[in-house]
């Protein structure tokens, strides 16, 4: 009878382990499937509060969100979120803010907009420190897309983040997400319980079989069976050399090993983060971003070559023949001229020779603004690479990023093939050969 007591208490322990697991596993697929439904791309739900707040915009067509989300990337990402300050103001909740009929000369042309004496542009303008939205050639539509693609991530963010019906979105759509998060929230709650309570539970077990022992050492007809159970230990030395253990052991490192030995090769010649310590010590931040001075003063090719030049000491001369004439790293700069050296300063991004890559074709023709490919460079101190510059990267730019081909006969075929077999889908790179490898190897 006692022995049977003690070999019930490691199966106890077992059904318990097994029966929280169950609950815990249960309670992490059904928000997953539910998280599935709601977020079919141009679902119902996530259409809905383009077509509440700003019916202009887009009409919550899925098309004309999908649209907007491949110009927006394209676009705008580079300086602005939908839901936070990046380096412009956050987007969301534009068309409360603004009407359909501003939000299009703005895009289209931020700085006549200023100049025109409107009240909310020149605040925003004063705000962000006079920095200068550039101009888009957009069209109404495509610029409405953007707004109704903004308008949609706002209200699923709503939705799902807060529990709480965006304003003027369709009851079943922000019903469901409030309903999500509610059952979200509780069930976390539910499942630490459960461990606070699975937790005393073993502890008790553990306390109560330890009393059990002492009792039973104290009883003396205990057969030699009962003895053997009851003075029983966990042999770990035969745990150690079982050849299971150690089969099971070698074969996760041997795996482990495998993956940091691909990730490794995957990894080479990729330099992203890279950070290296210049000769002199060149603030970005503070030419580009709170003198405000553009990158084509220094950087003086880059709208017009393959590649972007590293600026001469005498582009340096024109300002600090005057300015900060004392400054150690400014007296660098002055040694250099006088030996006749040029300075030595460590390249950072640097493609591999099998590819080509022009850089005027990205930024004159493409119109593409610098923190596109080197993120906020205004913002850097010491400039580091911050995209990655893989080829796959470059694809899904190219993938993503639209065409301008307004007033442009060279596409018009083009672009009436493209639409005839990808109706309301946007012309991007890809479209027009962006992705065929002799583009880039040849």
């Amino acid at each position: 009878m006692n022995s049977i007591r003690l070999r019930s208490l490691p199966h106890l322990l077992l059904a318990l382990v097994l029966t929280f697991a169950g609950i815990q596993q249960a309670s992490a697929q059904a928000p997953a499937d539910v998280k599935k439904d709601g977020v079919v791309p141009g679902a119902t739900a996530a259409a809905t509060p383009a077509t509440a707040v700003a019916p202009a915009a887009g009409g919550g067509d899925a098309a004309a969100i999908a649209a907007g989300d491949a110009l927006f990337k394209g676009n705008c990402a580079q300086c602005h979120a939908v839901n936070e300050q990046v380096v412009g103001p956050a987007l969301g909740g534009i068309t409360k803010r603004r009407p359909i009929s501003w939000i299009l000369p703005w895009i289209k042309n931020s700085s006549k907009v200023v100049a025109s004496g409107d009240d909310y542009a020149v605040a925003l303008y004063n705000k962000f420190n006079k920095q200068q939205m550039p101009s888009f050639a957009l069209s109404d539509k495509e610029i409405t897309s953007i707004v109704a693609y903004i308008t949609s991530e706002e209200g699923k963010t709503a939705a799902v983040a807060g529990g709480v019906p965006a304003t003027g979105a369709a009851a079943d759509g922000s019903a469901a997400g409030g309903t999500e998060a509610g059952a979200g929230k509780y069930m976390d709650i539910l499942l630490i319980v459960l461990v606070v309570v699975l937790i005393v539970l073993v502890v008790t077990l553990v306390i109560i079989g330890n009393l059990m022992k002492d009792v039973l050492r104290g009883r003396k007809d205990l057969d030699g069976r009962d003895i053997e159970i009851l003075e029983q230990r966990f042999d770990w030395g035969k745990f150690y050399r079982s050849p299971v253990l150690r089969g099971i052991v070698g074969v996760v490192f041997a795996l482990v090993l495998l993956y940091e030995g691909v990730q490794s090769v995957m990894a080479v010649g990729l330099n992203q983060g890279y950070q290296p310590t210049q000769p002199i010590a060149f603030s970005h931040k503070l030419h580009a971003g709170t003198n405000q001075i553009n990158c084509a003063y220094c950087h003086t090719s880059v709208y017009k070559s393959k590649s972007a030049n590293i600026p001469s000491a005498n582009i340096c001369m024109n300002c600090h023949s005057q300015i900060k004439t004392e400054s150690p790293e400014i007296k660098k700069i002055y040694r250099a001229i006088e030996r006749k050296q040029p300075i030595q300063w460590v390249r950072i991004h640097n493609l591999p020779d099998l590819a080509y890559f022009n850089h005027s074709q990205h930024t004159q023709v493409a119109g593409l603004q610098c923190q596109t490919c080197h993120g906020p460079i205004q913002n850097m101190e010491v400039v580091y690479q911050y995209s990655a510059l893989t080829m796959g990267w470059c694809i899904n730019c190219h993938r993503e990023m639209p065409l301008n081909t307004k007033d442009n006969k060279y596409y018009d075929n083009l672009v009436k093939l493209h639409d005839t077999k990808n109706a309301g889908a946007p012309f991007t790179v890809s479209s027009n050969g962006g992705t065929e490898c002799s583009k880039c190897h040849y």
